[in-house]
């Protein structure tokens, strides 16, 4: 019995390699030298290229270019894919997101995305993320190679960071270390109610002690950072301020509505902060030539939303990316609200949504490419297949942004290829080939 046990057990194992395996040409020794021929590649700048040739070399991309009038050598790579008929994008990055550091919502344990405590500008979300959850599997099989982990909670929340969907730790995953604080900026007036029947809006009777708080914050920390070294008492909280007023940060505010629009902004520039961002966003749309004027991208919410006001055109949050592209204010999606890190794997449709309200296919992917990766300060390493940037890759049969073709066969990691495969596909064939499903 014991020795049936072992033979079944050894199936099983080598039964898992080959489906973990599936998604991969044959694997050379190793991957260093790649070149991918034939594809339509959309470089993520607005550029197409109709049958491309991209080559990377010891994970960055060294070649970008139409395979027409080139002579190929494939005895100087170490891999050539022939992609024909398929599409090649640029990794999609996530931003301001829950990703990898919640696994199920309604088990307390699980989640670490917040601190006790109101004013948090010290707190890594970076050593919190878990490169082991069954999550990221979910997302990279739709193209997410990449998230922003941010913190949440509190009236300043810590800092976020930069991370790979692939590694053995948060050491190994890390893209970019404290891009930037995140400051939940008081609200003026509370929404109520439910996104299946809405309240009236209240008061927030505690505005004025919320902005003063921050505000005497924000003072102390100027104060503080503008001190000679050594000549004051370390202060956690006010050394991790210090990126924001040097500009080596951004300070994330995040605001949805007009008057905390206007105000947040002008918070920003009492305090001389270098590089603010908007987050959330859903009145922007009433406030881009303020924005624009003080060159704030936005990280705008999730557009499959509901609108708040009643008054609203009920697709209003769906032209918002459009309205903003036609001011010129820079602007990536994000999905951040209820379940965010599993509803990660439709950011690609998210984006595709947008191009049936006044974006084109190309800006749509800009909108999780190369638009965030200039709003997180990495466009030089990420965002787009241009020379010299990381070879992060994704290859679909179809078009990556459309939940009806969409079919991620291959993508890379720093040039490294990774598993297509997570729990949700296993049980899928497990349960076809049960009940026969052809």
């Amino acid at each position: 019995m014991k020795r049936k046990n072992y033979y079944i057990l050894c199936f099983v194992f080598l039964v898992g390699i080959i489906i973990s395996q599936n998604n991969l040409p044959s694997s050379p020794k190793v991957w260093k030298h790649v070149i991918l021929i034939n594809g339509t590649a959309h470089i993520g700048n607005g550029q197409i290229i109709e049958s491309s040739y991209v080559a990377f070399l010891d994970g960055k991309i060294e070649m970008v270019s139409e395979s027409k009038g080139i002579r190929l050598n494939p005895a100087a790579y170490d891999t050539v894919i022939d992609i024909t008929g398929k599409h090649i994008y640029p990794a999609l990055i996530s931003t301001n997101n829950i990703l990898g550091l919640q696994e199920a919502e309604m088990i307390r344990p699980t989640s670490d995305f917040n601190e006790v405590g109101f004013i948090n500008p010290h707190v890594r979300s970076l050593i919190a993320y878990n490169t082991d959850s069954k999550i990221l599997p979910t997302v990279k099989t739709n193209g997410v190679l990449y998230t922003q982990c941010t913190p949440r909670s509190g009236l300043i929340s810590g800092s976020s960071s930069i991370m790979a969907t692939e590694g053995w730790n948060w050491e190994d995953a890390v893209l970019k270390a404290d891009d930037g604080i995140h400051v939940n900026f008081p609200k003026s007036i509370q929404k109520n109610g439910w996104w299946g029947e809405t309240a009236p809006s209240t008061k927030n009777n505690k505005y004025d002690e919320e902005i003063l708080v921050l505000n005497k914050f924000f003072e102390d920390a100027k104060a503080y950072c503008n001190s000679p070294a050594g000549s004051l008492e370390s202060n956690l909280r006010f050394e991790a301020m210090r990126g924001i007023f040097s500009g080596s940060q951004n300070l994330y505010l995040h605001a949805d509505y007009v008057k905390d629009i206007i105000l947040s902004v002008n918070f920003a520039k009492k305090y001389e902060v270098k590089k603010p961002v908007l987050v959330g966003g859903k009145d922007s749309w009433k406030t881009t030539k303020l924005l624009k004027d003080n060159s704030i991208p936005v990280m705008l919410c999730r557009i499959n939303d509901l609108p708040d006001y009643a008054e609203d055109d009920v697709d209003i949050l769906f032209r918002i990316p459009a309205l903003l592209q036609n001011d010129s204010v820079l602007f990536c999606l994000q999905l951040a609200g209820d379940m965010e890190a599993m509803q990660t794997r439709n950011l690609p449709f998210l984006a595709g949504e947008t191009s049936a309200y006044g974006l084109t296919k190309e800006q749509a992917l800009q909108s999780v490419t190369l638009n965030a990766a200039k709003i997180l300060g990495i466009d030089s390493k990420l965002g787009s297949i241009e020379l010299g940037k990381i070879a992060s890759l994704v290859i679909s049969d179809g078009d990556l942004l459309d939940i009806k073709t969409n079919n991620v066969i291959l993508a890379f990691i720093s040039g490294k290829p990774i598993k297509l495969i997570n729990d949700q596909q296993l049980l899928y064939e497990k349960y076809k080939t049960k009940y026969g499903v052809k």
